[in-house]
């Protein structure tokens, strides 16, 4: 009885209450009404690719639309070969065909809401990572309609940590906030986290433990995370993600 207090008031402390500020905080913002009506233009923040000649490869998040951008980002990754003339966007939605190529800017907003970089590599780097990437993104098994599933997953952000964890070279980690991210098809994993830099344990992605160089100490409860990031120090708050430099 004592241990199930103590950890009820871990949940009640490190998950509910910042969940709930972070909630308080989201009602007071300014969001499109439905998905006709957002702003889903580019947020200008790649230069055009005709005048940026180096290879490059952009992975993105941006909070998702209405109540569920309270605990959500959606993420996705654009890449561009040495001299390309333009960008191509790989993302996965809830509708249709799950996989997406160029469905929206590279850059462009998401139901209205700003997207953040969560990783950028340019030059040599990039460009021997592409192929690896393109083929990741074909080796993804969920692409036939009606296999996303928003909560657990596979969604959008268990298709981006399938392509870090056939990439590990990346060496990036979505935002504690990338609801999906932690799903496994195999149901009850245990093994290196997708970086390959150090260990996890998950059951469908609901439940789990990962400490790891890039990835952080994070704990995962119904799919919400709370931790804190090594490389960078940091707090990861459920709701309101990555919280420090």
């Amino acid at each position: 009885m004592r241990l199930f207090r103590r950890f009820l008031l871990f949940f009640v402390l490190a998950f509910l209450l910042p969940l709930a500020t972070h909630a308080g905080w989201w009602i007071w913002q300014t969001h499109a009404p439905d998905w006709r009506r957002a702003d889903w233009s580019s947020a200008k923040l790649l230069p055009a690719a005709s005048v940026d000649p180096e290879a490059t490869v952009h992975i993105f998040a941006a909070r998702v639309g209405r109540w569920r951008g309270i605990f959500a980002h959606h993420s996705w990754i654009v890449v561009k070969e040495a001299n390309a003339s333009a960008y191509t966007r790989f993302d996965v939605v809830g509708w249709g065909a799950p996989v997406r190529v160029n469905h929206r800017e590279a850059d462009g907003r998401w139901f209205g809401n700003e997207p953040e970089s969560v990783a950028e590599i340019r030059g040599a780097a990039a460009e021997r990572l592409i192929p690896r990437i393109r083929a990741a993104v074909q080796s993804y098994a969920y692409a036939e309609p009606g296999s996303y599933l928003a909560w657990p997953g596979p969604n959008s952000n268990s298709f981006v940590q399938h392509v870090l964890t056939e990439v590990p070279e990346l060496r990036e980690a979505l935002p504690p906030t990338a609801i999906g991210k932690d799903w496994r098809e195999t149901g009850l994993f245990a093994g290196l986290t997708p970086s390959r830099t150090g260990l996890q344990a998950s059951l469908y992605g609901l439940a789990g433990i990962t400490v790891g160089w890039v990835e952080g100490v994070e704990v995962n409860i119904l799919g919400l995370v709370a931790g804190f990031d090594l490389r960078s120090p940091a707090l990861k708050l459920p709701g309101w993600g990555r919280v420090g430099i």
